[in-house]
């Protein structure tokens, strides 16, 4: 096994089997590839098929093909869970005994590939956000809403969620301290001061989130470009390699989704959004306040990583990405 390894193929020969349009049993006019920091995605005519790299960070191991298909076994059952026949199976691409990469049924699996239904770009949240309304965002509202109900409580005491806060934001905080971005480390380091003080002074208000059994296994990434306003609407792309980070206040993720909306221009739909899980009306505002800052200083690092990625380009847009997010984490001025 170990020595056949190194005549196995790797990532660009398997994208360049992937981009050819012959490659897929079921027929397409093209193949486009879309590149994330962690997957490789070949959107076909009707569907989209989704090859993890071989990567290894300290919050994820993608380095072998078995754990591979670990992640991706999870990514199939967890993202089935908000959508409706769009993640159909995991597929093996096999290589023969002559050497040949095929979708077919013959040949040893040496990668596998998410195949999901390819929904309808015009139908995505980020394209519809100038006209989106209060009426048309409802649908989407409620499914998150069914879903974050229907979900079990985790027993996670006030100390340990309290705790894990704490040591996101230090995560954090130590990401972006990272010599080789060169940011400001006072602003950084005021930012997750900040937040670990307002989680001190504010116990009792954001660990009692946990006491009550509002924390829940979530979504995880809800941001627009993940969700889909169709009929009914679909939910994509959840964060599957980390079940802890999926482990959270369901408030925590629309804060998410309302600040993403605010980032794409739309302020407004903020209290809509972390307004639609609870009957008691408007959340806490400082405690909106503080998930959204959480989540702005989290996408800031997240976007921040990619300048440490030496296959990554497009340096500018992840500099301006990474002063987005520390902007909008700085506007939520959380105050004890």
């Amino acid at each position: 096994m170990h020595t056949a390894n190194a005549e196995l193929p790797g990532l660009e020969q398997k994208t360049r089997f992937l981009l050819s349009p012959d490659s897929y049993p079921e027929g397409t006019s093209s193949v486009r590839l879309e590149e994330t920091h962690m997957a490789r995605l070949f959107l076909t005519d009707k569907f989209v098929y989704k090859m993890k790299k071989p990567v290894c960070f300290h919050y994820l191991d993608f380095s072998s093909l078995d754990k591979r298909y670990g992640v991706c076994s999870e990514e199939l059952r967890l993202n089935r869970r908000l959508t409706d026949g769009v993640y159909l199976d995991l597929v093996p691409l096999r290589l023969s005994a002559g050497g040949r990469l095929s979708l077919g049924p013959s040949g040893t699996p040496v990668e596998w590939l998410v195949k999901m239904r390819r929904l309808r770009e015009q139908d995505c949240l980020t394209q519809q956000i100038d006209r989106v309304s209060a009426h048309s965002l409802a649908p989407l509202l409620q499914r998150l809403r069914d879903f974050h109900r229907s979900a079990a409580s985790l027993p996670l005491s006030a100390t340990q969620y309290l705790a894990r806060l704490r040591q996101r934001v230090e995560t954090v905080r130590l990401g972006l301290r990272a010599p080789e971005l060169a940011l400001d480390g006072g602003e950084i380091d005021g930012l997750a001061a900040a937040l670990v003080d307002f989680i001190h002074a504010h116990s009792a208000l954001i660990g009692g989130r946990a006491e009550n059994g509002h924390i829940v296994e979530g979504h995880g990434d809800l941001r627009p470009e993940h969700c889909f306003l169709t009929e009914p609407p679909q939910i994509i792309d959840c964060l599957e390699f980390n079940r802890d980070l999926r482990c959270l206040n369901p408030l925590d993720e629309l804060c998410y989704l309302a600040l993403e909306c605010e980032l794409l221009g739309r302020p407004d739909l903020c209290g809509l959004i972390v307004s639609s899980y609870s009957d008691d009306g408007a959340p806490d505002s400082a405690l909106v306040r503080f998930y959204q800052c959480y989540r702005a200083f989290l996408r800031a690092q997240l976007a921040a990583a990619h300048l440490l990625d030496n296959e990554v380009t497009a340096t500018k847009k992840w500099q301006r990405m990474t002063r987005i997010y520390l902007d909008a984490a700085a506007r939520r001025q959380l105050r004890n």
